[in-house]
């Protein structure tokens, strides 16, 4: 049996800690209609879906968590009760599907079973119907879910942006090169100053990275509405953009998607804390940035293969040019810090201790309220180009964050086809206001169109 990680195993352990959350991510697609037979859909989502070995198994714990807890086949157990088939009410606009999209994330999955779920959602206007894949936190990261979606389209796997992240395109260190054997003893001395000079440089970002993680944990940001605790209760909407546009504005002002998606974040969160009455300064949005250590050739393993960047972003910058520059030096910076490597370096090193004390510490921390991060906001490629379920097209993607730990709100983002589309979650009593949330990161994005 193959055993969780620490990582993986720490989502677990966090949602234990609070039982006002789930830790569980989705993926919301929308696709033309006709819907299909449900009966030849659900036989057709199980076929495709269960080529995972994720979909077939379920977890094993060890008493007082001696040992990680461990993936095991299950035979048995009948999948069919995965795949669910509900119907919005009428008129099945995005606000109706939007609440029903909450009230199914913020149920919890039940551990005695594998970990996912499939919703097939009728009554969409237009005829459109849609499908949520929720599968918890602790057995994939984003990227992973994308990949596990696309195992349900017609023809299997396509292209996705993936290839575009940073660990995707370093190339796997090729460890037999550096030890090649040579008679020449000044090759030996070179290949062993290079490697001691490589891990020095590492360790030192590394170490440097750790310092500026922690300080980010334990200095809080500016008392602020959006932490606290949440309820059990979720609200959940979402905003889509053109990738053209997004393209504009990286080659007009020299960068990149990321800091383009951000700056649009940092303005809608700049509006909210304004209508909460509370003036933005510098401090007032520390953000959990995910990102990505998966290399290529590790698309399909289901697992997170995730360190983090804990970067202000300047909702007191009120310039929407000067957000956007700000957002970009505040990430280069981060990204040439060490968090990365900190982060990294961190959860290999937790892999190395007993489990039972990993558990019990995770579960301590979880519990304490933090005050250093107000939000999430996770950047996941999707597919290049335009998907068909059942020879019907996917017409939209939306990602669904969980969130926890203090968080009332989390964004996720996802490159679809020529779209780029925000998914927001947020605690029902804390953000009434989701859906400005969601208008103010497309009134972001115009606002920078404009000045391209």
């Amino acid at each position: 049996m193959e055993r969780l990680t620490a990582l993986d195993a720490g989502f677990l352990e966090a949602e234990d800690a609070d039982p006002h959350i789930s830790l569980a991510i989705g993926g919301l697609s929308v696709l033309e209609g006709p819907i299909p037979d449900f009966e030849t859909l659900a036989a057709a989502v199980l076929e495709r879906a269960t080529v995972v070995p994720r979909m077939r198994q379920v977890l094993r714990t060890h008493l007082l968590d001696l040992q990680p807890p461990e993936w095991e086949d299950a035979p048995d157990i009948d999948l069919s009760h995965h795949v669910h088939h509900i119907a919005v009410p009428a008129p099945g606009s995005d606000a109706e599907l939007f609440r029903l999209t909450a009230d199914i994330m913020e149920r919890r999955l039940d551990r005695e079973r594998p970990l996912w779920e499939c919703w097939i959602i009728e009554g969409l206007a237009g005829g459109q119907w849609a499908m949520l894949l929720k599968i918890h936190h602790c057995i994939a990261d984003g990227i992973t879910v994308m990949h596990m979606l696309s195992e349900l389209v017609d023809g299997g796997k396509g292209e996705t942006f993936a290839t575009e992240i940073r660990a995707a395109k370093q190339p796997p260190a090729k460890r037999d090169d550096l030890f090649k054997l040579s008679l020449n003893p000044l090759d030996w001395a070179r290949t062993t100053w290079n490697l001691a000079t490589e891990a020095a440089t590492g360790a030192e970002r590394a170490v440097g990275g750790a310092v500026k993680i922690a300080s980010a944990i334990l200095s809080p940001a500016d008392d602020s509405p959006l932490i606290g605790p949440v309820t059990t209760m979720r609200r959940y909407s979402a905003a889509g953009v053109s990738l053209r546009d997004v393209a504009k504005i990286q080659d007009a002002f020299d960068v990149t998607l990321n800091d383009v998606a951000l700056a649009a974040i940092t303005a809608s969160y700049r509006e909210a804390l304004i209508r909460r009455g509370k003036p933005p300064k510098r401090n007032s949005l520390r953000t959990l940035v995910p990102v990505s250590v998966r290399s290529s050739d590790e698309m399909d393993i289901a697992d997170n293969r995730v360190s983090v960047m804990l970067p202000f972003l300047p909702v007191d910058r009120e310039d929407p040019l000067d957000r956007l520059q700000t957002v970009h030096k505040r990430l280069t910076r981060a990204k040439s810090s060490g968090q990365r490597e900190a982060g990294s370096a961190f959860v290999a090193a937790v892999n190395l201790v007993p489990f039972a004390l990993t558990a019990w510490t995770v579960r301590t921390l979880t519990k304490l309220p933090q005050h250093g991060v107000v939000t999430l906001a996770t950047n996941v490629p999707g597919p290049r180009h335009r998907l068909r379920i059942m020879d019907r097209e996917v017409l939209r993607v939306m990602p669904i964050p969980p969130i926890a730990l203090n968080l009332r709100t989390g964004v996720a983002i996802v490159s679809y086809a020529d779209e780029l589309t925000f998914g927001i979650t947020a605690d029902y009593d804390a953000a009434p206001d989701v859906d400005e949330l969601a208008r103010g990161i497309e009134q972001g994005i115009a606002e920078l169109v404009d000045l391209v």
